[in-house]
């Protein structure tokens, strides 16, 4: 008679997927570990707190797909998560739900309705960048007398100058900065690449200042905070709100606009595009994987496509109106 397989206990399963096929199967970054982490932290709680399972008492046949989708949903509702951040979740779910496959057969059933629940679609809006007034208005607002502002000066001149991720200049060390022939900074990016961003003489002169006045040891952060640690990323939304703030009596176009550290990443991009650089650069620049993810630059850009269109001449046409000639074509005209 064919026994039922050995199905490991939900904590087995978790723990193992952390430490044996994260750590050292994949290898994975501690962004991604902490990211899926937070997945699992956030479902334990909402297990708790609606379906009142305690986190021990858990077993994969309760994350069967309906409650998993009334899961993402609360992270919409209720804790009203952008829908990407909704993606990002199921993400880390189906990737434990394939490695649970591996471990428990018997669970099939379960996890394929799991891994059939779809990625949900989401409106990409136009980026918003600044003007070149715009952003020079904001490098200049911190105040250059004192420690704060010349970080924050360094910093706002770091985002525009190498286009990176706030993530990526926060965890910038002093070793990662060469102000010898051809000043550049060596850039940590997604999926542990890294790429060289030359600098531009007023940002190495600036660093050059900077650093006589930090810790310059190699593994001394390049922006520290008051106490000596890398800066957060809450951190710099603030310090870049208060500059915008300060900026906006001299460019009121700044006035009532969302800008994030982001904002200038995307500022780089098409200030970049708009000089002539060629896209495949600008995604070497950004630390894009694929030119595909720059292509979006483009389409902010109206002074190109502007010019694109001053280049068509419009031929004489007659314009004519149309007549369904039959009435299924009559009932699909008038939806």
């Amino acid at each position: 008679m064919n026994q039922r397989p050995f199905s490991p206990a939900f904590s087995t399963l978790l723990q193992d997927f952390f430490c044996q096929r994260l750590v050292n199967q994949c290898n994975a970054s501690t962004c991604t570990i902490a990211a899926y982490r937070d997945t699992f932290r956030i479902l334990l709680s909402y297990l708790e707190q609606f379906h009142k399972k305690r986190p021990g008492e858990v077993t994969l046949t309760d994350l069967d797909a309906p409650r998993l989708l009334s899961f993402l949903d609360y992270l919409q509702e209720v804790r009203k998560n952008s829908i990407r951040s909704r993606n990002s979740r199921l993400a880390a779910l189906r990737s434990f739900m394939r490695y649970a496959a591996t471990r428990d057969p018997a669970s099939l059933p379960i996890i394929e309705r799991v891994l059939a629940i779809p990625v949900k679609r989401y409106d990409r809006r136009l980026l918003g960048f600044l003007s070149r007034d715009e952003i020079q208005a904001i490098q200049e607002a911190p105040a250059p007398s004192t420690w704060s502002g010349q970080r924050d000066r360094i910093m706002f001149g770091l985002l525009y100058n190498t286009g990176a991720r706030v993530s990526e200049v926060v965890g910038l060390r002093v070793s990662d900065v060469s102000l010898d022939q051809g000043p550049s900074v060596r850039i940590r990016g997604k999926g542990r690449k890294e790429r060289s961003i030359p600098l531009w003489r007023t940002t190495a002169a600036a660093l050059r200042q900077w650093l006589n006045r930090i810790d310059q040891a190699p593994t001394a952060p390049l922006l520290p905070n008051s106490f000596g640690k890398p800066m957060s990323r809450s951190g710099v939304e603030s310090r870049l709100k208060k500059a915008v703030q300060i900026a906006a009596k001299k460019q009121p176009s700044l006035l009532g606009r969302a800008i994030s550290p982001h904002t200038l990443r995307h500022t780089t991009a098409m200030h970049l595009l708009q000089s002539g650089v060629d896209l495949t650069v600008i995604a070497l620049w950004l630390g894009h994987e694929s030119t595909l993810t720059t292509h979006m630059y483009m389409e902010t850009d109206l002074a190109m496509k502007d010019r694109a269109l001053n280049k068509l001449k419009p031929g004489p046409t007659k314009r004519l109106r149309y007549r369904p000639t039959d009435k299924i074509l009559e009932f699909l005209e008038s939806l």
